[in-house]
């Protein structure tokens, strides 16, 4: 499981890839390329680890992610199953400003898009006001052939460019994209431990055995990597399914029930942790869910 290297394999008659898959689940490992990549969710849930962050993602996400930034869509547990019946579905438009398009980035004309990629290095989500427009030009950009998917790749640039929200990172603008192979493949395993039995009673000693190190050295590492100590990135993965589960509508998933899913043996441990992350309780996030919900059932109608 490497972070490096992953080439894109890039057509001689195009200068900007674009790409549509519908798999099972999607790739599975963490890895970083040269590109920029924009990539719309049509179909699937899961999380976004990019850099040292992690971010839920569901059906209607469109994301940005910066150059050679480690990342993964790791899809949720049921799309593992043996069944047939889920899949992922998404586009992906990428692009090297620094490679084949470096002379386009380069002129005076885009100075303004040069700056945005360079402020935003490391990508975002983008806010879901835009996501239409966003979708839209990277399916002009997809169906385009010769000079035309040039220019509506310029188009699709613009659009981003143009977007007036304050633009939340997908992790930390100090965080530091120059991990070596060794680290990788690593960090990756690591991840994937976790992610994949978070909702299991793990320790520390646990995580510490499948990285093949000492719980000292494990604990030196990953928080010098990911920015997180081994129990608040484990609880930020509970925290993510738990708020899956809340908002669910399954009459069965109770916030007792939520809470020992996810992997925490105390109710009131589960209170605080959530609230610690996500800014109020669990009864509160639901209320405040529901409540959206309705208003904009009723302004759809």
């Amino acid at each position: 499981m490497k972070v490096l290297p992953f080439t894109m394999l890039v057509p001689d008659d195009k200068s900007v890839i674009s790409e549509q898959i519908e798999l099972p689940f999607f790739y599975q490992y963490l890895h970083r390329h040269d590109e920029w990549q924009i990539t719309y969710i049509e179909h699937g849930e899961g999380t976004l680890i990019a850099g040292n962050d992690m971010h839920p993602f569901q059906s209607g996400d469109v994301f940005l992610i910066g150059a050679k930034l480690p990342h993964l869509f790791k899809s949720n547990p049921e799309y593992f199953s043996n069944t047939k019946e889920r899949t992922v579905k998404a586009s992906s438009i990428y692009f090297n400003a620094n490679g084949v398009l470096n002379a386009l980035f380069n002129l005076p004309e885009m100075k303004l898009a040069s700056a945005f990629l360079q402020k935003n290095k490391h990508g975002f989500k983008i806010p879901e006001l835009y996501t239409k427009d966003i979708i839209k030009k990277m399916s002009d950009v997809h169906y385009a052939t010769g000079s035309d998917l040039l220019f509506n790749f310029l188009k699709l640039i613009n659009c981003l460019v143009d977007l007036n929200e304050n633009l939340l990172p997908l992790c930390s603008e100090m965080y530091s994209s120059n991990v070596t192979e060794n680290e990788g493949m690593r960090l990756s395993k690591i991840i994937n431990f976790i992610t994949e039995n978070y909702n299991s009673q793990i320790s520390l000693e646990d995580v510490a055995n499948a990285a093949f190190m000492t719980p000292q050295a494990f604990c030196r590492y990953f928080k010098k990597h990911t920015g997180h100590t081994f129990v608040s990135f484990l609880n930020e993965v509970r925290i993510n399914d738990a708020c899956k589960s809340l908002i669910s509508g399954r009459k069965a998933d109770c916030i007792s029930g939520v809470a020992y899913k996810a992997g925490f043996n105390s109710i009131t441990n589960f209170n605080r942790v959530f609230k610690s992350i996500i800014g109020q309780s669990p009864r509160a996030y639901i209320d405040t869910y529901n409540h959206v919900s309705k208003v904009n059932s009723t302004t759809t109608i």
